[in-house]
């Protein structure tokens, strides 16, 4: 009878520590397209992954865990996962992707239902620019209030483009690059514009390319993602060399299978150049920090990490990677308790209050984010204009940082 007692009293502490253990547990959700932008989404999770490994994956007791979240490129879906999270007692916060209109179709449910965001990929402007209360999210990756300013630069400094075309995907996304562009090309030569949908087929591209070379259009500045923008660049291979004119890109091409499909038009002389963060996976060996990351990931992602020079979507890692460290920083400087709530607010108030250098990829970190006010709209973007710059791609695939213009940093008046 006593063992039967004993034995009762042991399963219960068993019980009641597994249900301890189960509630030290903290998720980060990930809201990506992991269905037609695999190599996105995967470079996103093994950057995040391997900031959290150099804190193994613990802050204050809680184990930290990343939750994949199929969005498959929907919006609808995206909104679920974010009703799933805010019902979700352990879920800390989201790690955003690549895809932008989801972000700006449900940027006002997500602030005001205290949804912590944090985005390490899509670019549109809108999205970390809450005017009408407490913003919730932040920012490290390209932003398109900035981004057009760039790729119009490097079309008329670097390849002497005296007419520009636009080619933007029809979302919310191409819409917010529009304006930018617009405003970066100046009044008087705002270009041409040719809009095109998602699932735009070879054939159709094929039209459109014909359509910008007969306007005499020196140059395509495009805004789209990988699926669609493979098939404008073999559309471009299919007309003679001295028709073709060179595409500057948003980096939205570099989240899919791009690479495979656009090789051969880019071996064979088709020019493509396109917007990134100044860092390349490609030059990781002469930065100690770089090189002690890469040590990491490829000890957690042996396999997919093998030729970290070529990763595809590298930036995604990247960013993500320099997210997490903040990310970690922030949690330093935040009291966690059972309340997720509290939790929640309480970290989204210390991402504001990053004071200390922390060390990244891209570069050190000096007060990545500060208080959003309609005064202050870019308080939420750890990155600026002096970030990005323009690369392509080599015959193996890698990414290579084109050199960066010489120009006064972060002054968009330099190209009008």
């Amino acid at each position: 009878m006593r063992f039967h007692y004993w034995f009762v009293f042991l399963y219960f502490i068993s019980f009641y520590a597994n249900a301890e253990d189960k509630a030290r547990v903290l998720k980060i959700y990930h809201d990506s397209d992991y269905s037609n932008h695999r190599a996105s989404a995967n470079a996103m999770k093994m950057g995040l992954l391997t900031a959290l490994a150099e804190v193994n994956n613990q802050v204050q007791g809680y184990q930290l865990q990343l939750v994949e979240k199929d969005h498959r490129g929907n919006s609808n879906r995206s909104l679920l996962h974010i009703r799933q999270f805010i019902d979700d007692s352990d879920a800390l916060a989201i790690l955003g992707g690549l895809h932008s209109p989801p972000y700006i179709k449900y940027r006002n449910f997500i602030n005001e239902n205290g949804v912590l965001l944090l985005i390490p990929w899509a670019a549109g402007g809108p999205i970390t620019r809450y005017p009408d209360g407490v913003n919730w999210v932040y920012r490290l990756s390209i932003d398109d209030t900035k981004a057009g300013f760039t790729l119009v630069e490097h079309a008329k400094r670097a390849l002497k483009c005296k007419s520009i075309h636009t080619l933007l995907e029809n979302t919310p996304w191409g819409k917010s690059n529009d304006k930018t562009i617009r405003d970066a090309a100046g009044v008087n030569n705002a270009p041409a514009v040719t809009w095109f949908n998602w699932n735009t087929q070879l054939n159709s591209a094929k039209i459109m390319i014909r359509e910008i070379i007969q306007s005499d259009a020196d140059c395509i500045v495009f805004v789209g993602n990988a699926l669609e923008g493979s098939h404008f660049v073999n559309a471009m291979l299919s007309f003679p060399k001295e028709l073709q004119i060179p595409i500057v890109s948003h980096w939205g091409i570099t989240g899919g299978n791009f690479w495979s499909s656009a090789r051969t038009a880019l071996q064979q002389g088709v020019v493509l150049h396109f917007i990134q963060s100044c860092f390349s996976l490609r030059n990781y060996k002469r930065y100690p920090r770089a090189k002690a990351t890469v040590t990491s990931a490829q000890a957690l992602f042996p396999a997919a990490m093998k030729n970290i020079e070529i990763l595809p979507a590298p930036t995604g890692f990247v960013h993500s990677y320099d997210l997490g460290r903040l990310l970690i920083s922030a949690l330093s400087n935040t009291t966690l308790t059972d309340d997720i709530k509290h939790n929640r607010a309480a970290l989204r108030d210390a991402l504001e209050q990053i004071n200390l250098p922390v060390v990244g990829l891209i570069k050190t970190y000096e007060v990545p984010f500060s208080t959003w006010s309609a005064d202050n709209d870019d308080a939420h973007e750890a990155l600026g204009l002096a970030d990005f710059c323009m690369a392509k791609y080599d015959d193996d695939g890698g990414v290579v940082l084109l050199p960066q213009l010489n120009r006064k940093l972060n002054d968009k008046s330099v190209i009008k």
